[in-house]
């Protein structure tokens, strides 16, 4: 007990919680400390994060399958599945000086087969600069803004909305288990879309917030957000009051909001530099919780990645709040992201189950994988350092495969046995599943290597 105290005091401090672990590798696995079940049953210990079917409201199904059905719009299954995989394999613009130095490497490997160590006649010098401008071409990714007109945001409507949903719906959930008493009042969702977010929020929250900013550049989008919260009557009142529709983020750095949230849209942006601007600005805005979303890919993981530094990092030059960040989920750290190999990176990301939209097309259910970063105001001393389960879990005979995230720094592979490391932890490991958190304080584990040989997670797109 004493140890585990110690343990749960010097969290904030990796290094030493892993000299501990060296020191002390026997003592008590199981979070006893703070009486972790109570007269809870394992299966709904407080680690247990997923959900298990997440269904969109009636009142959206309705009206989404209504204009679905008097929609004269062609082959619209075939363009809800060129869109989503067209958005799922989608990459980061690549920058000016990436694709300079990129330019530079392809001539001078040019250089080096034609052994042209010195200058070129003109002739040739035009040959090689050809030839290294259609090796860029071949090799480099072309990144296009996308113009959501009103058809692109009809089809974005019928692939993407209820796959949104299904994520921000998960990343909610998370933030109304672990942290009961938090109420927003206010939300600021930035590239709303088809208004995914605000009904997700209303799910859970509908009762305390009473504003919903809804803020995207298209104004074709924010027309079918708007058409969709009316229902099929399409009277002059919103089935969700408080929802306001804007192009533009509030000017005002003194204007918060409790809750902010940019679900699949951090891709939207042209440059790195827009990136950092308006996760700064995002930022400040947030009173309470930042919800950043994107896809499960290694392009998402990373472009959320790059906010969690950017904000861990403090590098905005005005300060308008000094209150510290800190990062909620799904890291238990504040550590660089382990993932983020040099030698390979893996995704961090995650799935929850769903019921997709009524279209023919869809099956009776499907899955959406995300990736995800929740920070908030605060340094988050009260959280339990609980590692996060980062695989689907194995359940064998008398013991449970995971493979976890832990608040180290590390990646660790964990066998868990009843004998081992105690009844409760083994029956809470089992009634885990990936994304969950796993209450123990130290576990007698190894580096996982599965993450050399392959991942069950990794995107291969």
């Amino acid at each position: 007990m004493a140890a585990a105290r110690c343990l749960r005091k010097t969290w904030n401090y990796p290094m030493a919680f892993r000299g501990l672990a060296t020191v002390i590798p026997k003592v008590s696995q199981v979070d006893n400390s703070s009486d972790f079940l109570g007269k809870i049953p394992h299966r709904q210990h407080p680690g247990i994060l997923h959900l298990k079917n997440v269904r969109l409201p009636s009142e959206l199904v309705e009206v989404a399958q209504f204009l679905v059905t008097e929609s004269s719009m062609r082959n619209l299954e075939q363009q809800t599945k060129a869109l989503t995989n067209y958005l799922w394999s989608r990459k980061r613009p690549l920058e000016a000086a990436d694709l300079r130095r990129k330019a530079h490497e392809l001539e001078q490997k040019f250089r080096e087969k034609k052994n042209a160590t010195g200058p070129l006649d003109e002739e040739a010098e035009a040959k090689l600069q050809k030839k290294v401008l259609d090796a860029l071409r071949k090799s480099t990714y072309h990144w296009e803004e996308l113009k959501y007109t009103e058809e692109l945001s009809f089809i974005y409507m019928a692939a993407r909305m209820d796959g949104v949903f299904a994520a921000v719906t998960r990343a909610f959930h998370e933030i109304q288990k672990r942290v009961s008493d938090f109420e927003p009042r206010t939300l600021l969702d930035f590239g709303s879309g088809t208004g995914a977010v605000t009904w997700a929020a209303h799910g859970i929250w509908g009762k305390s917030i009473n504003e919903y900013m809804n803020i995207d550049s298209s104004a074709s989008m924010l027309a079918l957000a708007e058409r969709l919260m009316k229902g099929i009557s399409e009277d002059k009142n919103l089935c969700i009051p408080g929802v306001y529709f804007r192009q533009f983020l509030p000017v005002s750095p003194k204007v918060k909001f409790d809750l902010v949230v940019s679900a699949f849209s951090l891709n939207e942006l042209q440059s790195y530099a827009q990136r950092v601007e308006t996760v700064q600005t995002l930022w400040r805005k947030t009173g309470g919780f930042l919800v950043l979303v994107e896809n499960g890919t290694k392009e998402g993981h990373q472009m959320l990645m790059e906010a969690r530094d950017l904000i861990l990092k403090g590098t905005d030059e005005v300060v308008h709040d000094p209150t510290e960040p800190s990062v909620f989920a799904p890291c238990p750290h504040h550590l660089p992201c382990p993932r983020l190999s040099p030698d390979r990176i893996l995704p961090c990301n995650f799935t929850q189950t769903y019921f997709p939209l009524p279209f023919s097309w869809n099956p009776p259910k499907k899955e959406e994988k995300f990736s995800y970063l929740i920070l908030r105001r605060g340094s988050g001393e009260l959280e339990q350092p609980w590692p996060r389960i980062t695989k689907p879990v194995l359940c064998r005979t008398r013991h449970v495969h995971v493979h976890l995230c832990c608040p180290d720094g590390s990646l660790q592979h964990a066998v868990i046995t009843s004998k081992k490391h105690s009844r409760d932890i083994y029956r809470c490991a089992r009634n885990c599943e990936c994304g969950d958190r796993l209450p123990v304080l130290n576990l007698d584990s190894e580096p996982d290597s599965g993450e050399e040989r392959g991942d069950m997670n990794e995107d291969h797109s």
